[in-house]
């Protein structure tokens, strides 16, 4: 038996040069080696060529990642994307149909800023796809001359839905200081979503899964940057990785009751 459960990073796929790549940001890998306490397996982008069945008999929980790419339109249904906009439809058809058999199977799952937004389209939702244009709404995105910690810094408050999974993180508070580096956001919520909580403007900054019976979990801010430094990000790494134990041990069990089980027929066989 492992002593760490096993998480699964989505990868985007992009070009290294002239070479097709696989790539995770190391801030994500970090927060679950070290803020999850977990062990941190790559999942390439490979769509099909990667059973969906053989990822999750393999892993105990999957991190989506955020990514500078967007999900294509056509996957919720939105008009076409502006010029210049980047996709990666390698990820999108990796993560998409990866997102619903997890949450089917009671995978944990937890899901940052362009994962926060995969796991509302896997759910039959839609996006906006600027939410700075938005009437109403306000410009959530990062100014990219900013050196890191002032792009990654609290920008807006979120209001924590009473008695919803993230208030119990965040031990009860009503509010959370939240960073803000997205341009597209929540614009129908997908089905068995449950809101966890608001920004100021009304944009849904964070869900549960309630049709899933691990933890579910969606942000569209980035709590691995520094989780360490702030109690929420902390306590979400943390309950996303003792999620992740649970299935471990579970699994661990039913196998070991298997592999018993199979021998006590092998011995019983012997006997006639």
């Amino acid at each position: 038996m492992r002593n760490k459960p096993l998480v699964g990073i989505s990868a985007d796929r992009t070009m290294t040069g002239a070479h097709p790549s696989h790539v995770v940001g190391e801030k994500y890998i970090a927060a679950i080696v070290d803020g999850s306490q977990a062990f941190a397996m790559l999942l390439p982008a490979l769509g099909e060529r990667q059973s969906i069945d053989d990822v999750l008999a393999t892993v105990d929980g999957l991190l989506f990642t955020g990514s500078y790419s967007n999900v294509e339109p056509q996957r919720y249904g939105g008009h076409p994307s502006a010029p210049g906009t980047l996709h990666d439809p390698a990820r999108d058809a990796t993560t998409l149909p990866l997102m619903r058999a997890a949450l089917a199977a009671g995978v944990p799952v937890l899901a940052i800023c362009r994962g926060f937004q995969e796991l509302n389209v896997a759910c039959g939702g839609s996006l906006h796809q600027s939410v700075h244009a938005v009437t109403g709404l306000n410009d959530h995105r990062e100014n990219r001359h900013d050196d890191l910690d002032t792009q990654y810094a609290a920008s807006h408050s979120i209001a924590l839905t009473q008695g919803g999974l993230l208030q119990r993180l965040a031990s009860g508070a009503k509010e959370a200081r939240v960073n803000s580096l997205h341009g597209q956001g929540i614009e129908r919520l997908g089905a068995g979503l449950a809101i966890e909580a608001i920004a100021p403007d009304g944009l849904i900054e964070a869900v549960s899964a309630n049709h899933s019976r691990a933890f579910a979990l969606g942000v569209q801010w980035h709590p691995e940057w520094k989780h360490a430094d702030d109690a929420l990000s902390t306590a979400i790494f943390r309950a996303f990785g003792d999620a992740c134990r649970d299935r471990m041990r579970i699994r661990a069990g039913l196998g070991a009751a298997f592999a018993s089980g199979a021998a006590m027929h092998v011995r019983a066989g012997h006997t006639h």
